[in-house]
């Protein structure tokens, strides 16, 4: 293997092009996931039964398609369906951040709903002593409370869906791995090995920080209680 490549400045110009597209559909999709994921957790909890029904088939729904399938539905079939240039309106950054924010809020939704449930039934009374609404209650009284309670699984879905992003390589997405192969097959087959292990190490070393970074805000918040 050779490391010297590291020291081309093309080279390194790229895989950061490709990090930083990585990150960007990370940070994009965990927010939108959230976005859609807190109202279904909400519909969920719902004694409204269409509601309820709904949010329950969303998530059975994505949690039992593979992911990879996800991408082609969303990437490949959606541009003809409803019959735009997917070059033009739909490229790799903008579909990549639509299928992970919509995939990921099947999960993101169940999180939210155990964070609301480990919340005491009387924090929603006491909304209403003070005039509010249920979606008020929600809003203000409860949701606060569940998303400190639930902050470290929500950061560590999250580094499982930083870790997901590299399947967006299939669609030709210049995500962190997808520009690692482009440089291999610019320098030769023989870097290949060279360019998976960067990486992979990168993949690892990313992900054993942020998990570390989670279990230290679990611990704080633990003492927080």
């Amino acid at each position: 293997m050779d490391f010297s490549l590291l020291q081309n400045p093309d080279v390194i110009a790229a895989l950061k092009e490709g990090f930083i597209f990585t990150l960007t559909v990370t940070v994009l999709a965990m927010m939108g996931g959230i976005l859609i994921g807190t109202p279904l957790a909400m519909m969920r909890l719902s004694s409204n039964a269409i509601a309820s029904n709904f949010a329950k088939f969303y998530v059975d729904l994505f949690r039992g398609i593979p992911l990879i399938q996800v991408i082609f539905i969303f990437y490949f079939l959606l541009p003809k369906v409803f019959e735009f240039q997917s070059d033009t309106y739909w490229g790799p950054l903008f579909s990549s951040v639509v299928t992970f924010a919509i995939f990921e809020a099947a999960f993101f939704s169940e999180i939210v709903r155990s964070g609301i449930q480990s919340i005491s039934k009387g924090q929603v009374h006491a909304g209403y002593a003070l005039g509010f609404t249920y979606g008020q209650s929600m809003r203000y009284v409860v949701l606060p409370q569940a998303f400190r309670n639930m902050l470290p699984v929500l950061l560590t879905q999250t580094i499982i869906l930083f870790q997901d992003i590299s399947l967006v390589y299939v669609i030709s997405a210049p995500d962190f791995l997808g520009r690692a192969d482009t440089l291999a097959n610019t320098y030769g087959p023989e870097t290949k090995a060279t360019f998976y292990l960067i990486v992979a190490v990168v993949y690892f070393c990313s992900s054993f920080v942020l998990s570390h970074l989670v279990k230290r805000l679990q611990q704080k918040i633990a003492i927080i209680r």
